[in-house]
């Protein structure tokens, strides 16, 4: 298959994937606003996570935190979203290595891209918020750009969105998810218990030692991956940190290189008859030797696919369908009861909604124009100025690293802390939607019409 195929038929498969992700992801957000704004289930909604979790051997509790039990919140918050920055970090590693961050000339543009859309919203929340250093803790939450949302919406105009322009907002987002792991382990650390962090690099030196050694095990660092999310939540720095250094740590080589495992499967299949087109519907009774081959070519096809490639795509239905729709369950449901509309025109909900529709916009439209102007780098093929800042709207849709950041920013504070994190929920969420329908509005009328 030729390769510009190759990679159409990669990023279809991709968008049609974060289509329905999409749809679940806004079902459960709806039902999280449902749950915390109906009285008859709003208490039962917020109890919800507050209960305890215990995962117990003897008086070893895997889900406890300096000696406390978590509550369900925080293993959502907490261990579940490790594994999804675990998948991150594995497709960050992979689009570094073979993708779209590969080469100087792929990368450039959605770094280029990705820097200004984290630079600007940044700004534009601490122009809004001068000098409350309470507010202020949350300057990261408009700095993502959600990959399931954004990418949904470019699939809604299937074959009108030139290649390029996915290709370019898919990168971006990748770039962006890095930014945003790097905020949270500078920022989102509390106090350092030294036990713990040597314990932690025992870990990362225990997995590097399995790469050296050519490891290609899955379940060996993913056992030392749990053990090494302990001790991080453990440690002080931000538990989620582990699963992208996991993932940094999985091997995305073959041990023996593809070569040696093709020739095998060639060796194997050539050991079985030649059938008769006419007796190709019978029903062969294999032999001991015969099941034997079968395994062999089996377990060859199974080595080569790396582990990395292999833990990706298994966690692809685990990640978009439980993980991120409970996540948004557990943290979308904002109570406006006693919230006024004034609420997203003043403080931390106008930052967090400006940062995101304006602040990304103009951050990743004029980083990149300007990049262009000066011969860095060029725009996505077949596509226009005006489709470009479209989708640079698009970006502003940051759900759930924005949710996530937020949560890390206001958690924890008492009751100012929890009016603070309800007013950044909000402006997440309006921002997302309003980014999301002025970038439709926007893609309608700039993309070339359907033939």
């Amino acid at each position: 298959m030729p390769q510009t195929q190759s990679v159409n038929y990669s990023f279809l498969s991709k968008l049609k994937e974060h289509v329905s992700s999409s749809a679940v992801l806004i079902f459960f957000t709806i039902a999280a606003l449902a749950c915390a704004n109906i009285p008859v289930v709003k208490d039962w909604y917020f109890n919800l996570w507050q209960n305890p979790v215990s995962f117990s051997i003897g008086n070893f509790n895997f889900f406890s935190h300096n000696g406390h039990a978590m509550s369900l919140g925080a293993v959502i918050n907490d261990f579940l979203m490790a594994i999804f920055f675990l998948s991150v970090g594995l497709e960050i590693k992979r689009e570094i290595r073979v993708g779209e961050l590969s080469t100087r000339e792929k990368a450039l543009l959605p770094i280029i891209g990705a820097c200004g859309g984290m630079i600007v919203p940044v700004l534009v929340f601490y122009i809004l918020c001068p000098g409350d250093a309470a507010m202020q803790r949350g300057l990261a939450i408009p700095m993502a750009t959600d990959i399931a949302f954004s990418l949904g919406v470019l699939a809604s105009f299937k074959t009108r969105v030139p290649l390029g322009l996915k290709i370019f907002l898919a990168a971006l987002a990748v770039a962006d998810d890095l930014g945003g792991i790097i905020v949270i382990a500078l920022f989102y650390t509390s106090h350092i218990d030294t036990m713990f962090i040597i314990l932690s690099l025992a870990c990362v030196l225990v997995m590097v030692l399995g790469n050296i050694l050519k490891c290609r095990s899955k379940a060996f660092y993913v056992i030392i991956g749990l053990v090494l999310w302990y001790t991080m939540l453990n440690s002080g720095i931000h538990a989620t940190i582990a699963g992208v250094v996991t993932a940094f740590c999985i091997p995305a080589t073959l041990k023996k290189g593809t070569g040696h495992y093709l020739e095998r499967i060639r060796e194997n299949v050539n050991k079985f008859p030649v059938i008769d087109i006419d007796e190709q519907h019978n029903t062969i009774v294999l032999s001991n030797e015969e099941i034997h081959t079968l395994k062999s070519i089996e377990s060859a096809a199974d080595k080569m696919i790396s582990p990395l490639q292999d833990l990706e795509d298994n966690l692809h239905f685990l990640i978009n369908f439980i993980v991120i729709p409970l996540f948004a369950f557990a943290n979308a449901g904002v109570c406006v009861a006693g919230m006024s509309v004034g609420s997203l025109f003043s403080g931390v909900g106008l930052s967090v909604m400006l940062g995101l529709v304006l602040g990304k916009f103009v951050g990743v439209f004029s980083f990149s124009w300007i990049a262009v102007r000066l011969g860095v780098v060029t725009l996505p093929k077949n596509t226009t100025w005006k489709a470009f800042a479209s989708v640079c709207v698009v970006c502003g849709i940051g759900f759930t690293v924005s949710m996530f950041i937020a949560d890390l920013s206001y958690a924890g504070l008492g009751a100012a802390g929890a009016a603070l994190l309800d007013q950044a929920k909000l402006g997440v969420l309006v921002g997302s939607v309003v980014s999301a329908v002025i970038g439709c509005v926007l893609l309608n009328y700039t993309l070339p019409k359907e033939k």
